[in-house]
């Protein structure tokens, strides 16, 4: 996952920091030195990294700061501040014509998952704006190219215009866009070709497409593990395209996340998306405040609800809300739920979003393979109907039983019965506004500190406050 190291050193420092009974010059000059090291060995530009720590040095300064009321909060304030306005300050919607087509160029070096970028655009246009787009298919010297476009999009049924690869790019996109225009599509998303490095042939090709397509958006798409090199080819491209936005693809492999805080700063041209993922849901809009705050550790509640909305049915939520609370969570709920989660991405990304689990040693090495979803659900599909919805039946003989039919060993499913047992209780405790259970489960300590804990009292009182609510309307309801 990107920026862990970054997180990892940077949540070190801030907690140093938060441990002194009064902050000293001394004490900013050592974090400061600590957060510049953090950012240089998360490769993010030298210049970027030596005017950030300058910004915060001196906001962070003096006796107001200082000699104020709790000063290693307002530090961490300024960083997180800092950071998001390093990154762009808010997210950047998509430049939209006043008349169909929209016109997407990508562009980009060979490998940044330029293709698979466009088919991840064209799924989320389709679904979120029911809109009917449509590739061209400009990309005709790497071997496979089209084959490849037209496999994203046959996954997604987004057609494709395409004229093999005896034909110039340029002509291609001219008939192309003739085409959308006749077919009424909302978007037009050129996939362009790419090369191993910047050169003369095929800047002159994306030039002349341009002036051709008189593009409303050009999407650099670039890879987050090349780090530094991301920089340089974001310049290389802007000079000679002026991009109107940045992809950053792969930020869920092993990078150090230095690209991603570059980029804006030393070019500014916004990162508009960010690809986390294979599947072509996996594309998410760039938020500079909810990134910053999962650099810090503060985890990206936001981007977790929306996720969350995404792939939860409201009535059945609501429905399920109710049965947590009254004890009547089964197994028929629970693998429900573990299809909707999956439909999320990794458990262990998921995770990481709440506040303080960027770094929690339990999810340290946490690697959720996605075969365990299929081994609990298997053991779950093997019961009978009576045991799914009646989870005290789970007696020895009904647990072998269900290890012959599942073809699971007994100890697993003993695991998973005890585990569910102890995550019913849990959420018994957690729908009801009592969070004491589910702190002492953490030997005493909540997610995120003390953050963390303002952030459960606040679900907490919200909780409370919903739960009155409906008794209210239902003593209404019984009085009609």
């Amino acid at each position: 996952m990107a920026f862990e190291g970054l997180t990892e050193r940077l949540q070190k420092a801030m907690e140093k920091l938060r441990r002194k009974p009064k902050v000293t010059e001394a004490d900013l000059r050592e974090t400061m030195r600590e957060i510049r090291l953090a950012l240089l060995e998360a490769d993010v530009n030298f210049s970027v990294v030596k005017d950030f720590v300058k910004k915060v040095r001196e906001k962070a300064t003096g006796a107001e700061v200082l000699k104020g009321l709790n000063p290693a909060q307002q530090i961490v304030k300024i960083v997180n501040d800092e950071l998001t306005a390093l990154m762009g300050s808010e997210a950047v919607a998509l430049n939209k014509a006043p008349h169909i087509p929209t016109v997407i160029m990508m562009v980009g070096l060979q490998g940044a998952g330029k293709t698979t970028t466009a088919g991840k655009l064209a799924y989320r246009l389709k679904n979120e704006e029911n809109a009917r787009p449509m590739f061209i298919a400009a990309d005709v010297y790497r071997p496979a190219a089209i084959t490849q476009l037209q496999q994203v999009a046959d996954s997604i049924d987004v057609p494709v215009f395409k004229k093999g690869t005896d034909v110039d790019p340029v002509e291609i996109v001219r008939e192309g866009l003739t085409q959308a225009k006749e077919n009424h599509n909302d978007y037009v998303i050129i996939d362009t070709a790419g090369r191993l490095q910047i050169d003369e042939q095929l800047m002159d090709e994306l030039v002349n497409i341009k002036k051709l397509a008189e593009p409303n958006e050009i999407l650099l798409v670039v890879d987050a593990m090349t780090g530094q090199n991301a920089v340089a080819t974001a310049q290389g491209f802007d000079e000679k395209l002026d991009v109107t936005g940045v992809v950053l693809t792969k930020l869920d492999g092993d990078t150090r996340g230095g690209a991603a805080m570059s980029i804006r700063a030393v070019t500014g041209k916004p990162i508009k998306f960010v690809g986390e993922g294979e599947k072509m849901e996996n594309l998410d809009v760039f938020h500079p405040d909810r990134m910053a705050s999962r650099i810090l550790g503060m985890g990206d509640m936001m981007t977790l609800i929306e996720k969350a909305q995404k792939n939860f049915d409201e009535e059945q939520a609501q429905e399920t809300m109710e049965k947590m609370r009254a004890n009547e969570f089964d197994y028929n709920d629970f693998l429900a739920q573990l299809d909707q989660i999956s439909n999320m991405g990794p458990l262990e990304n998921i995770l990481k979003m709440m506040p303080g689990m960027a770094n929690n040693p339990a999810l340290k090495n946490l690697n959720i393979d996605p075969k365990q979803f299929a081994h609990i659900k298997a053991i779950i599909q093997s019961m009978t109907p009576a045991e799914r919805t009646n989870p005290d039946l789970m007696n020895p003989s009904r647990r072998r039983r269900l290890a012959a039919g599942s073809g699971r060993p007994i100890v697993e499913v003993n695991r998973m019965i005890k585990q569910f047992g102890q995550m019913r209780k849990m959420m018994k405790q957690v729908t009801n506004g009592n969070f004491s259970g589910m702190q002492n489960m953490m030997g005493g300590q909540m997610p995120g500190g003390k953050m963390g804990q303002m952030a459960m009292n606040r679900m907490a009182r919200k909780m409370k406050k919903d739960k009155l609510k409906r008794m209210k309307k239902l003593r209404k309801l019984r009085k009609k």
